[in-house]
């Protein structure tokens, strides 16, 4: 299974290992990674999955949809590498993956 490394805002580390074919922020959930509250359970209709990708990982996640766009919008602190947590599918090519929480969400 590939390892995902969560940051959280203050700067403590989940080194969790995830299912391929989860989304990153499932993994969070299953394993109670504080900062991914995922309101709406994945559906992208919120942005509380929030997440700062390591610029490492970026093209290996994949592009933003314009519906994640669109919800990016609603998020605290978007920068260049934010993605929704939810729609990023974890898989074998994402072992290693770091991604940190956005301080409005702890």
């Amino acid at each position: 299974m590939p390892k995902i490394t969560y940051i959280e805002n203050n700067g403590v580390e989940h080194v969790i290992d995830v299912k391929t074919g989860l989304s990153v922020m499932e993994g969070a959930v299953k394993n109670n990674i504080p900062g991914i509250d995922a309101d709406c359970g994945g559906a992208c209709a919120c942005a509380t999955c929030h997440v700062y990708v390591d610029k490492a990982w970026l093209e290996k996640t994949g592009a933003k949809s314009a519906m994640e766009e669109s919800m990016l919008d609603f998020a605290e602190g978007v920068e260049a590498n934010s993605r929704l947590s939810c729609q990023i599918k974890v898989t074998d090519a994402l072992d290693g993956l770091v991604v940190r929480m956005p301080e409005s969400q702890h």
